[in-house]
């Protein structure tokens, strides 16, 4: 019950911890075809999550709801069968989801100058919704575009999901240090896109979240 009461008042830290914790998994479930029935039953516990801590904002759920549906028929399907034709249909599906999750965490931490524990931990579950997302777009883009990123090692190869979690969290941190590298206009674009979110994100919402925090000590002090 103790475990129930913290998932419902801090979703977006559980969010998080998942998530996190799916950056330590990946590079087991990608070798093997039971690995990846793993990796599609993990996707669904995050897709799981994240419907929950949609439902602490004050953005509709129902909406959510309606873009897992496709991504989850997919994640099912590839749990029973060997078909990574269906990864690219899962991944627009839960980069739409992502997104979406990630705009209502960011109304849900400005929606008032109170900040609570869980909004803090959104600070850190926005900004990896917006990696996951990201990365998912990265798996649409190569499918519809073979050769869009290349690596030094194997580097005509596809790019794996870890490879590809890996680009975009680099690029949205700005710490460029990844090894992975765009090479087509329209994966390009993709990035810059996401280089732009990133520093807006760490710009706007980053700084007044930390200077409402701030204020709120100030104010108790006086």
């Amino acid at each position: 019950m103790t475990l129930i009461r913290f998932v419902r008042r801090t979703p977006c830290a559980v969010l998080l911890a998942a998530q996190l914790g799916g950056v330590l998994l990946y590079p087991f479930l990608e070798e093997s075809f039971a690995g990846r029935q793993l990796f599609a039953l993990f996707g669904l516990v995050v897709l799981g999550l994240t419907i929950l801590a949609v439902r602490a904002t004050p953005l509709l759920s129902w909406v959510a709801g309606l873009l897992a549906v496709p991504a989850v028929g997919l994640l099912v399907v590839q749990v029973a069968v060997s078909n990574e034709d269906l990864a690219p249909w899962a991944s627009g599906f839960e980069f739409a989801l992502y997104l979406y999750a990630a705009a209502a965490m960011l109304i849900y931490m400005l929606d008032d100058d109170h900040v609570t524990t869980d909004e803090l931990f959104a600070i850190g579950a926005v900004f990896t919704l917006l990696a996951w997302a990201f990365a998912h777009l990265y798996v649409v883009v190569q499918a519809l575009d073979p050769g869009a990123f290349t690596a030094a090692v194997n580097p005509t190869a596809d790019r794996t999901w870890t490879e590809l979690l890996f680009l975009s969290v680099t690029t949205l941190s700005s710490t460029g240090l990844s090894d992975i590298v765009p090479i087509t206009g329209h994966a390009r674009s993709v990035v810059m896109l996401e280089q732009v979110a990133g520093l807006f994100y760490i710009a706007m919402v980053v700084t007044r979240l930390v200077g409402m925090n701030a204020s709120r000590k100030a104010r108790e002090q006086n």
